[in-house]
């Protein structure tokens, strides 16, 4: 057994079980999804290429995990519009990733990619389409928040704009374009702005349009972060003999060798729980709080 086989086997164990997990929230995305491309525009090719990128497959992993944190908050609000959003972020990032100016990349999950279908200049135009139909369904999620929702669009658009620029998205495409080193804080910083900054958007959407206690914020950016690293090892793994067969240098286990990889796979995840736990416990203290009060003024 490969260095790479034995370190997969107990990460990827479970896989079928989250693909169930997913299951029921990437379905309700999908139905969405194909009503809200018809809100674009007019068919022109233009848009089929938007519709190409958007509905190309993929684990849809970031729409689920703003469902799966609202309907954890129990607040009945539906977060359909933020799922929109921070899928039609996604779509964007990766047509532009493909593109001959980044990663020259012709095909992406077996298809060939938007600028191969539909032609360099479509595919820069429907980039942009992407991002600005992204911002629009983060308005239109803020309309079903009631007295609250100025302020929920308002934190959700910094931490979206945060994100998608410098010190997010661009800034990781540009440190994987150009890379300082090979060391792990350089290639972390790389994940953490590739990976981990729409992971944080996903988390904070979810947070923020199934009416989350805005004072959690921060604990829960953290917690977007810790997961965004650990997909993107787990992506790593699982493509490392890909990427050693296409001699792709940016590869976490590649890079730093499976004890290493493993090492900050477990940092992570444990940094993750924390700060789960964290705002677990602030929820906790705040019910607490609440009950308290009543009681007081019971009394009272």
């Amino acid at each position: 057994m490969s260095a790479t086989q034995s370190i997969q086997s107990p990460l990827f164990e479970g896989r079928a079980s989250l693909q169930a997990t997913l299951k029921p929230f990437t379905e309700r995305f999908e139905r969405m999804a194909q009503e809200a491309i018809l809100a674009l525009g007019k068919k022109t090719p233009l848009r089929d290429a938007c519709e190409y990128a958007l509905m190309a497959g993929g684990k849809r992993i970031r729409p689920a995990i703003v469902f799966m944190v609202a309907d954890a908050l129990g607040h009945g609000f539906d977060p359909i519009h933020a799922a929109l959003s921070i899928e039609y972020f996604h779509a964007s990032s990766l047509i532009a990733d493909d593109l001959p100016c980044m990663d020259n990349d012709e095909t992406r999950r077996g298809k060939p990619t938007c600028h191969v279908a539909f032609g360099e200049t479509i595919a820069l135009l429907a980039s942009f389409a992407l991002i600005a139909a992204g911002y629009e369904e983060i308005a239109k999620a803020g309309k079903a928040m009631g007295e609250k929702s100025g302020a929920i669009v308002t934190l959700a658009l910094e931490n979206a704009s945060i994100n998608s620029g410098i010190q997010g998205l661009v800034g990781g495409q540009y440190a994987d374009l150009y890379p300082s080193s090979p060391k792990t804080e350089n290639l972390l910083e790389m994940i953490r702005g590739k990976t981990g900054a729409y992971f944080e958007v996903a988390l904070v959407f979810g947070w923020l349009f199934g009416g989350g206690d805005f004072s959690h914020l921060d604990a829960v950016k953290e917690i977007g972060q810790h997961l965004g690293v650990i997909f993107q090892i787990v992506d790593d793994l699982e493509d490392s003999q890909q990427d050693i067969e296409n001699y792709a240098t940016l590869n976490i286990l590649l890079l730093l060798g499976r004890e290493a990889a493993r090492e900050i796979f477990g940092d992570q995840v444990v940094a993750h729980y924390l700060n789960a736990a964290r705002v677990e416990q602030m929820q906790y203290d705040a019910v607490v709080h609440n009950w308290d009060r009543e009681r007081y003024l019971e009394r009272g």
